[in-house]
């Protein structure tokens, strides 16, 4: 945890956090650890934190437009305590899941660049192997995707990202798909709660009740 708060290895990414923090001295303003259960089946797998979400907050999607499908859902299918997530010190706990992303740190215009998440991608394979009891891998978007498949030492051409698939991995994982909760996405429909809640269902017929 201390090693990925302290990292600086992406140049572009440690100077724009930097400006941040000037700007914004009550931010978090650094890398953002994984939040959840650190012996949870299911981690969840975004794209990189939001400039006034987990930013400002130091959780992932948290007190962003893109938490509140997520927290929701999760709280409806039984991986919350509470179906919102206010700050990184309210009473939130997360059952049997775990939130982490791509890449740790925000990247200016939300859009991290290919070596950068290639240099923070040890941090996810770090993720995956010291916890052999993830069963299920939820990536939001395509980029989530590509970095689990890089995590895993996998081709980027062996399993194709569309909302909804599932893919077998080795060690008896799967990979779920689906469309990143973003206010984009959300507001023009293209995921819709009855689309992100399908895709739970799922994830619980693949860990059972």
């Amino acid at each position: 945890m201390e090693k990925l708060l302290r990292c600086t290895d992406c140049p572009r990414l440690a100077g724009f956090l930097a400006e941040v923090r000037q700007r914004e001295p009550g931010y978090h303003a650094r890398p953002v650890p994984p939040f959840g259960d650190p012996r949870a089946r299911l981690l969840i797998v975004g794209l990189a934190p939001g400039m006034h979400g987990a930013n400002r907050t130091g959780r992932p999607f948290t007190g962003d437009h893109a938490g509140i499908l997520l927290y929701e859902t999760l709280h409806a299918f039984g991986f919350g305590s509470r179906p919102d997530s206010v700050s990184a010190d309210d009473d939130l706990c997360l059952l049997d899941c775990r939130i982490t992303n791509a890449v740790k740190c925000l990247p200016p215009a939300n859009k991290p660049e290919p070596g950068e998440i290639k240099t923070c991608n040890r941090y996810l394979a770090d993720e995956l192997q010291a916890a052999p009891e993830i069963r299920v891998i939820l990536a939001l978007g395509l980029v989530a995707h590509k970095a689990v498949l890089m995590a895993l030492g996998l081709k980027q051409s062996a399993l194709v990202f569309a909302h909804g698939a599932r893919h077998a991995l080795p060690g008896n994982r799967v990979l779920v798909d689906s469309y990143h909760c973003s206010r984009y996405n959300t507001q023009t429909r293209r995921l819709t709660s009855a689309d992100f809640q399908d895709v739970f269902r799922k994830i619980r017929d693949e860990l059972g009740a």
